[in-house]
């Protein structure tokens, strides 16, 4: 039986004012071509690197976050390889002394976390190619997992967590539909549960889906091959999204390709010899990480797993959450966090809107559905009018006559009038069919205009029925 082996190399470029070795803006929503370029990121002889504080500290962060081992001593190297999208012919890069050593993020374990610069973007059409230097030299986080990961799944998994640590950082936007994040799978297929030497790295992976379909599709075409006794080409292989598939682009390259040797233009890095770059101060600077964030939601709050994911993925959305049940019961908290998580967030999509901000108006509405002066129907229909219009929700509840209704009478002739009108239904009931009292309880809420209370209806039906 062959099984998978898989490795993860993620690169995601930096938040910094300036770029990793000049100060030329680090703007990565730049689209005019080739404005922020001078003459040290576009490699004109007699020009010398000079290193950005603020990228270091952003993998020592990082490092830190995953239980990495940070370096005391570290360095940058030269990478030489030729591409027109690489001005100086080499890249700037760490080999032999990355920053971080080691750690580990959600189960998989981490083999180095390094710093590097970014090329520049290659834009093809036609018979011609263009070359954009403004992404040269941006940093450039570069993390390599440990050949441990076991499926597509878990590789997706692992992906997204990365991209939620170094947003919860602060570290990196991480968007790949923008670039910011370029993930790249090296995957082995072989009987014996190891990791072949012949493994072939996919490229051109731009979405968390597509990472989980190219690793399948590779799996299956190296089973494949395998299977009909043939030998898998180490080699670097693209994503065709269009298609479905993986393609060949080129033969691997191996460390010895790349002429690695220590970048001279640049100081050597006695880490802990720099305050700000110690661990106290490192570990002060780090937010409230994921893990520890969930756990503490879980906890504090009693919610589902799935309502802790959701509100993992939007910082705004647990901000929110967190201001409207400060101090409130747990029924109040669970209420509130169903109503945000289904009703608030479905608005927010079908919009495409910003979070709802007023906490205050929120918090009166979970209190009149508590109160019980608003039914689930009702509240739902507040909330849209509240999210879209603004403005009271008792107001805008009596405004639409979305206030509970309560009185026997009142209820009793709008009781009559569906029993009148759903004879059928009535008959099923009386013939033993129990799905048929749901039914009559919807078209007598219904026609409340759903400002019936759901109980006194429900009990007047069944003594009319009885």
């Amino acid at each position: 039986m062959y099984r998978p082996t898989i490795g993860l190399e993620v690169h995601a470029e930096l938040k910094t004012q300036t770029k990793m070795f000049c100060d030329c803006a680090n703007s990565p929503d730049e689209t005019r071509p080739n404005v922020n370029i001078c003459p040290v990121c576009m490699a004109h002889p007699g020009t010398l690197p000079v290193m950005n504080r603020e990228a270091v500290k952003h993998i020592l962060r990082v490092g830190h976050a995953v239980d990495g081992t940070l370096a005391d001593f570290s360095e940058f190297d030269r990478k030489s390889y030729f591409y027109p999208d690489i001005p100086k012919g080499y890249q700037i890069s760490q080999y032999i002394n990355p920053l971080v050593i080691g750690g580990s993020l959600a189960g998989i374990d981490i083999t180095r976390v390094h710093l590097e610069e970014d090329t520049a973007r290659s834009i093809h059409s036609d018979d011609k190619s263009l070359v954009d230097f403004n992404r040269a030299g941006i940093p450039l986080m570069e993390l390599v997992t440990e050949p441990v990961i076991p499926d597509a799944k878990t590789a997706g998994k692992f992906a997204r967590e990365l991209q939620l640590l170094l947003r919860t950082l602060c570290a990196s936007g991480a968007n790949l539909e923008k670039g910011e994040m370029r993930i790249e799978a090296n995957v082995s297929v072989s009987n014996t549960g190891t990791s072949s030497a012949d493994y072939v790295e996919v490229k051109n992976i731009n979405s968390f889906r597509s990472v989980e379909r190219a690793i399948t599709f590779e799996i299956e075409r190296q089973t494949a091959l395998l299977e009909k006794g043939k030998r898998v080409v180490k080699a670097t292989r693209g994503w065709n999204e269009a298609e479905q598939e993986t393609f060949h682009q080129r033969f691997k390259e191996g460390g010895a390709d790349y002429r690695y040797f220590p970048e001279p233009d640049l100081p050597k890095l006695f880490i802990f010899e720099i305050p700000e770059f110690s661990r106290e101060s490192l570990r002060a600077s780090l937010p409230e990480l994921p893990s520890e964030k969930r756990k503490r939601l879980s906890k504090d709050y009693g919610l589902k797993e799935e309502i802790v994911e959701l509100f993992m993925q939007n910082v705004e959305l647990v901000t929110f959450f967190e201001k409207v049940v400060s101090g409130r019961t747990s029924d109040f908290t669970k209420l509130s966090a169903n109503y945000i998580t289904s009703d608030l967030v479905a608005l927010i999509k079908e919009k495409a809107g910003e979070i709802f901000s007023n906490a205050d108006n929120f918090i009166k509405l979970m209190d009149m559905i508590v109160s019980n002066k608003l039914s689930s129907r009702g509240a739902k229909d507040t909330l849209a009018i509240l999210y879209k219009e603004g403005g009271d929700p008792e107001t805008i509840a009596k405004k639409h006559g979305l206030i509970q209704v309560h009185d026997l009478t009142t209820l009793e002739t709008v009781v009559d009038t569906v029993l009148k009108r759903e004879e059928k239904a009535v008959l099923q009931y009386k013939s033993g069919k129990q799905a048929a009292l749901q039914y009559l309880l919807g078209k007598a809420i219904k026609e409340s205009g759903g400002a019936g209370n759901p109980e006194s209806l429900h009990k007047l039906i069944l003594k009319k029925l009885d």
